[in-house]
């Protein structure tokens, strides 16, 4: 394995949330199957196919069988690529009313956590390139706090959380 490919998400609404995946965060459809109620979306279409997958949700009487709502997902997450891009979809997403979560830094990321249409958690986020041991979150102000404020803050850590450190537990079959 070399890396994630792409999560799929499964939509009692599937028109809604792809109007939201495409006009508010700004995906690209790639391939689409509207008879089924699918399509597959990208931030980079040059590069990635796609990152992105939606699905109507169906009961156990379709003939090709039942597939229920995604349920369980911590979020989805999607890279920017900066801090400006970062605040003006932070911004977009205040005008579109959407619900926000919370703006943190990871100390490797500064990011911004909401809710798509059907309330899964999603995460828009700037790598910062800092190394900052992880679990770590401290509360952001996207529209007060200037780039350097932001950077400068979220590089203080390296110092007081430590780099990352690996895995603790051995790795393998848990019994």
């Amino acid at each position: 394995m070399t890396k994630l490919g792409h999560v799929g998400l499964v939509c009692d609404d599937f028109l809604r949330m792809r109007d939201f995946y495409t006009r508010v965060i700004g995906l690209t459809v790639t391939d689409e199957d509207p008879q089924r109620g699918g399509c597959f979306l990208s931030a980079d279409p040059e590069n990635e196919h796609h990152e992105l997958a939606l699905g109507q949700s169906r009961g156990p009487d379709h003939p090709e069988g039942a597939r229920p709502k995604t349920t369980g997902v911590g979020q989805v997450s999607f890279i920017v690529e900066s801090l400006d891009v970062l605040k003006q979809m932070y911004q977009r997403l205040l005008n579109e009313g959407v619900r926000i979560d919370r703006c943190v830094t990871h100390g490797i990321s500064c990011s911004v956590y909401f809710y798509d249409p059907e309330d899964n958690r999603v995460e828009l986020y700037y790598k910062t390139g800092f190394n900052v041991r992880q679990g770590f979150s401290r509360l952001i102000d996207l529209k007060k706090q200037s780039n350097e404020d932001l950077l400068a803050f979220s590089k203080s850590f390296e110092k007081t959380q430590g780099p990352f450190q690996g895995a603790k537990l051995p790795v393998g079959r848990a019994s």
